[in-house]
């Protein structure tokens, strides 16, 4: 009878690639180098996570393993990385991979392999489409609602402004353009008299902001990630440009952005979020922000818990531990996706009050819910309600 039991209980586990009774192996690539390279303190962050996770028995007494490499956020090198991860590494699946263009460069050939290109770091929709691409799901909130959102708050803020725009020249920029026009709704061509872009291999937006000052515009909505933001908004202060300022919810780290371009030149910067803030003293008593800050000084000594890219790698690392728990012993490809997709009311640690995780097989959205914020020189305050994506077409 014992026999019979343990055989029956060994009969329940299911294994994909890279899973085991002992561990679970996956994979991402990040920009530790390249144009993009302050989002790579994601990836290190994320590999914190899961050594606290181990440390503490791994889930459902696995430990985790992420093999996190370096694609300069360039494509070509993306594909040659995930390549290596599902063909040698034999990962389960990937997690987090960072950017848009990277993410679409290899976004049909995760699908053709049938491996979950799981939490993707990027906002464009075209990574919550589940009928498309069923082995696709992104994390942030897409772009299309942000611009959406910015629409909206120019329409009710400013009716008559100008509106000038300085996006990144890829299907980030252009799709936080697109829903910034369906926000503003009729009068979008009105509005907006100046759109200009910058390639990532530019050395600087310096000569854009010129023209988008030149313009005439008194909104200016800066679709940049985060050096050449800070760029731009150092930039608009040496012209003495003062519009009404909206910044992509991609770049509104302090420690790398409003810092270095100078936070009396930020001062009264518009965005939007989703995550507590560790600058504000709101927070200070706050359960999930205390457990934050734990991990922090233990796991990250050293590192500026300013940087609200820490706070991001965190909750993106506690949703895939979620998803690994439900999943339990059947540890295949298939499954992993099916939990992913039928997460119900999953609360984590640094949402703001009212949020929550809710995903089906037709609705592969993550984020879904954030605030409007403005920075007032020392840290981003939120104000308004919380805005649902589904209430922001």
């Amino acid at each position: 009878m014992l026999a019979l039991s343990a055989s029956g209980a060994a009969a329940d586990k299911k294994y994909g690639p890279g899973a085991s009774d002992t561990e679970i192996l996956f994979g991402q690539t990040m920009p530790y180098s390249g144009p993009a390279s302050a989002y790579g303190v994601i990836g290190k962050a994320q590999e914190a996570y899961f050594r606290m996770l181990n440390e503490h028995g791994g889930v459902n007494g696995r430990k985790l393993r992420m093999l996190s490499y370096d694609d300069g956020y360039s494509p070509p090198k993306t594909v040659e990385q995930i390549r290596k991860l599902v063909e040698q590494d034999n990962v389960l699946f990937t997690f987090q991979t960072l950017g848009t263009p990277s993410n679409a460069a290899i976004q049909k050939y995760m699908n053709q392999k049938k491996v979950p290109q799981l939490f993707v770091s990027t906002g464009a929709s075209r990574f919550s489409e589940p009928k498309e691409f069923p082995w696709t799901m992104g994390f942030n909130p897409t772009y299309l609602t942000e611009g959406r959102i910015y629409g909206r708050y120019i329409r009710a803020h400013k009716p008559d402004g100008k509106i000038a725009i300085l996006y990144q020249n890829d299907d980030f920029g252009r799709e936080v353009i697109t829903g910034l026009r369906q926000g503003l709704g009729a009068g979008a061509d009105k509005m907006i008299i100046a759109e200009v872009s910058y390639e990532v291999t530019d050395p600087t937006v310096d000569s854009q902001m010129v023209r988008l000052k030149n313009s005439g515009a008194d909104v200016f909505v800066n679709l940049t990630t985060p050096k050449f933001a800070a760029q731009a908004i150092r930039k608009a202060a040496e012209l003495q440009w003062k519009p009404m300022h909206l910044l992509t919810v991609n770049s509104v780290s302090i420690t790398q952005v409003l810092k270095p371009a100078g936070v009396d030149n930020a001062k009264g910067i518009l965005s939007i979020g989703y995550l507590k803030d560790w600058t504000d003293p709101a927070w200070k008593d706050d359960a999930g922000m205390k457990k934050w800050s734990a991990f922090m000084d233990k796991y990250m000594p050293g590192s500026d818990k300013d940087n609200a890219v820490y706070l991001y790698a965190y909750t993106a690392a506690q949703l895939l531990e979620q998803v690994l728990k439900a999943a339990g012993d059947d540890l295949t490809r298939e499954n992993i996706m099916k939990q992913a997709a039928s997460m119900k009311d999953v609360t984590l640690d640094l949402f703001l009050p009212g949020m929550s995780v809710n995903t089906s097989p037709t609705d592969y959205l993550v984020v879904e819910q954030m605030r409007m914020a403005r920075f007032d020189g020392e840290r981003w305050v939120p104000f308004g309600e919380l805005i649902d994506a589904s209430d922001s077409h």
